[in-house]
């Protein structure tokens, strides 16, 4: 889900940093109100640099990452899952790959604005009913999830300056496949994990209560 440096026009990427500054400083209220979730957020940071680091790939015009997205926003709540994505993404930029800092706005944008898709469709009522979380559920906020993430790549490479083909991005998009299907067994791993220890007072503070 990353875009190179040098596929955007300069504008472009200060225009996408402003946006994603904007956005999460529309969402730094809630860090204010709930101070629990300054340290979710951290947790989700921490868990989204070690998955994206686990597995990546260059396909295409982008790179296959295993992102662990619905891990992280079931277990830790939209607002963490948010900032952990922009603090994943800059600890990345940071220790591993210093060009991808560039880029940084874009590739928040990437993953944020999927996110936010899946919670105010999907997640948000699922949430709220306390549905049971099984496979099909999962997969059901995999697939929105990563549709998004895949379409945003493709408009990022068709404003970009470098002429991407259609078939390089398809087959970026198709093997997100791989993921989806793989996904939600981590997802069901890593709540049933919380689950188990919903008696300790430290996982109900690290973790959103729908997830224990």
């Amino acid at each position: 889900m990353h875009i190179e440096p040098g596929h955007i026009a300069t504008v472009k990427v200060l225009a996408a940093n402003a946006a994603a500054v904007a956005l999460l400083g529309s969402q730094s209220v809630q860090l204010l109100k709930q101070p629990t979730l300054i340290v979710r957020s951290l947790i989700a940071g921490v868990f989204f640099t070690l998955f994206m680091q686990a597995f990546h790939l260059p396909v295409g015009p982008s790179e296959l990452h295993f992102l662990g997205a619905m891990p992280i926003y079931l277990a830790l709540g939209f607002v963490p899952a948010l900032f952990g994505f922009a603090i994943g993404l800059f600890a990345q930029g940071l220790l591993f790959e210093p060009a991808d800092l560039l880029h940084l706005g874009v590739n928040t944008l990437s993953l944020a604005l999927p996110l936010i898709a899946v919670h105010a469709t999907l997640g948000k009522r699922m949430l709220a009913a306390r549905a049971r979380l099984d496979v099909r559920r999962i997969l059901a906020l995999d697939a929105v999830f990563y549709t998004g993430v895949t379409l945003m790549v493709g408009f990022w490479l068709a404003i970009g300056e470098t002429a991407t083909p259609l078939s390089a991005w398809l087959a970026f998009a198709s093997s997100y496949a791989a993921v989806v299907a793989f996904e939600p067994l981590v997802t069901l791993l890593a709540l049933a994990a919380i689950a188990r220890g919903q008696h300790r007072a430290a996982v109900r503070f690290c973790f959103q209560p729908q997830a224990v």
